[in-house]
C-alpha cells in the first residue's frame, strides 16, 4: 500500500500531525520507535506549562491563541482533561526576561494580565515568598497540559480517523524518490507521497544530512511533598521565577493530591547528552540543589522527595523551533528543536504540519522557524 503521508515519531508533535492529517482524509502511516505515550523522550512528566504572555518572543502569541482553541477542541473530542487553567505567576526583578518579556508580549497583543508587587504576591498566594524587589505578571489563562494524556488522545483520535499507527518500529532509513519518499524499518519498506519527520531528541541522527544544529540536553524533574501537606498547593497557579542571576525555575500546583507531590524544575540547567547516553539516575546532589532553590520561593517545599524523572530538551542555537518544508526536499516536512518550550504548541504544530504536507504552505506565521537561519554554508 502507498500512503499519502508517513509520520516518523509519534510523540507530542507527531501524534498531533497524524491526527490532523487523518482528520483531513489523508492515508496516514505513523511509525514510533517506542510504545504509545512513552517516557523515553520529551513528551512525559505529567504536566507542561501553557501560557500566552510569551517572554521568549511576542511573535509566538498568534500561534498560542490558535493552540488554545485547539486545546479546547482536543479536550472536547477526546473527552479528557488534557489541560487545565490555573492562572500563572511570572516572577522576578522588573527587568528580568521572565517579567519584562511576559509584559512585552501581553501589551503587544493586548492579553489580559495584572502586575503584582512582592507584597501583593504574598497576600494573594501565601505559599510564595518573593524577594522584596521582585514583581510578577499574573496571567489568568495560564495553566498546564498533561503530556502523556495529550499524546494518547491524539493517537486515539488519529486511529479513529483511519490512520495506521505502528509502535515498536524503529525507522532505519528514509529517502526521496521520483514519486515521493520511502521509509525503511526492520519490518519492511513503505512508500508515500509525503514524509513528516518529528524526531524529538533523535533529530541530530535522523536529520543529520540537513545540517540542522541541535544539541540535546538532559533535564531533571522533581516532585516534593510539602511540609504540612499538599492541600495548600491544590489551587496554586503555575509559576516561572527568575532570580537576579537570570536562573529560572518553574513549578505546578499539587495536581494529583497528596501522593503526587508538587512538581518543580530548573529551566535550562541541562547537561549535554544523547538519547543513548543520558543518565537516567537522579543524584542526591541534584535533589539538594533543587530543594534549596525552590524553598527560597516556596518554603513549604523543603520536604521529602516523592519522585524524580529525566527528560530531554532538543535545543537550537537560538532556542526557536524548526518547522518547515525543507528547502532541499520538496516531499519532506520537519518539526524539531522545540528547545524546552514547545509542548504548549502541540495542537497547532499538528495543524501546521498537516498544512505543509498537504498544501505546501500554511496560513500560520512560521517564518521564525525556517531552518535556513541555522544552516551555515
Amino acid at each position: 500500500m502507498t500512503y499519502d503521508v508517513i509520520v516518523i515519531g509519534l510523540g507530542g508533535m507527531g501524534s498531533a500531525a497524524a491526527y490532523h492529517l487523518a482528520a483531513r482524509g489523508q492515508r496516514v502511516l505513523g511509525l514510533e520507535k517506542f510504545s504509545p505515550a512513552h517516557d523515553r523522550g520529551s513528551s512525559h512528566g505529567g504536566s507542561r506549562i501553557i501560557r500566552q504572555s510569551y517572554f521568549e518572543d511576542p511573535a509566538y502569541v498568534p500561534l498560542l491563541l490558535r493552540s488554545y482553541e485547539l486545546w479546547d477542541k482536543l479536550a472536547a473530542d477526546s473527552g479528557r482533561e488534557v489541560f487545565r487553567l490555573t492562572g500563572g505567576l511570572f516572577i522576578g526583578p522588573p527587568d528580568s526576561l521572565t517579567v519584562a518579556g511576559s509584559l512585552r508580549a501581553s501589551q503587544e497583543w493586548d492579553l489580559p494580565h495584572e502586575v503584582l508587587d512582592a507584597a501583593e504576591i504574598r497576600r494573594r498566594h501565601p505559599n510564595f515568598t518573593p524577594r522584596d524587589g521582585d514583581i510578577a505578571l499574573y496571567e489568568a489563562k495560564a495553566g498546564f497540559a498533561r503530556p502523556e494524556m495529550t499524546v494518547q488522545a491524539h493517537i486515539d483520535l488519529a486511529g479513529q480517523a483511519g490512520a495506521t499507527l505502528s509502535f515498536g518500529e524503529e525507522v532505519l532509513h528514509w529517502a526521496e524518490t521520483a514519486r515521493g519518499v520511502t521509509v525503511t524499518t526492520a519490518r519492511g519498506t513503505y512508500t508515500a507521497g509525503q514524509l513528516v519527520v518529528c524526531p524529538g531528541a533523535w533529530a541530530p541522527q535522523l536529520l543529520a544530512e540537513f545540517g540542522i544544529p541541535i544539541t540535546v540536553e538532559r533535564q531533571v524533574l522533581y516532585w516534593f511533598d510539602p511540609v504540612g501537606g499538599a492541600g495548600a498547593f491544590a489551587d496554586q497557579p503555575i509559576f516561572i521565577a527568575e532570580d537576579a542571576a537570570g536562573e529560572q525555575i518553574y513549578g505546578f500546583p499539587a495536581i494529583d493530591g497528596q501522593a503526587g507531590g508538587v512538581k518543580v524544575a530548573f529551566f535550562r540547567r541541562g547537561v549535554v547528552c544523547t538519547p543513548e547516553t543520558i543518565d537516567r539516575e537522579v543524584h542526591d546532589r541534584e535533589v539538594g540543589e533543587m530543594r534549596s532553590r525552590a524553598a527560597e520561593l516556596l518554603p513549604a517545599l523543603d520536604g521529602p522527595l516523592v519522585h524524580s524523572a529525566t527528560c530531554m530538551y532538543s535545543n537550537t542555537p537560538d532556542q526557536h523551533f524548526v518547522i518547515a518544508r525543507h528547502p532541499d526536499s520538496a516531499n519532506v516536512t520537519v518539526a524539531c528543536g522545540f528547545s524546552g518550550h514547545g509542548f504548549k504548541f502541540v495542537p497547532v504544530v499538528g495543524e501546521i504540519l498537516a498544512d505543509l504536507a498537504t498544501e505546501g504552505t500554511t496560513r500560520h506565521p512560521i517564518t521564525l522557524f525556517d531552518p535556513r537561519r541555522l544552516v551555515t554554508t
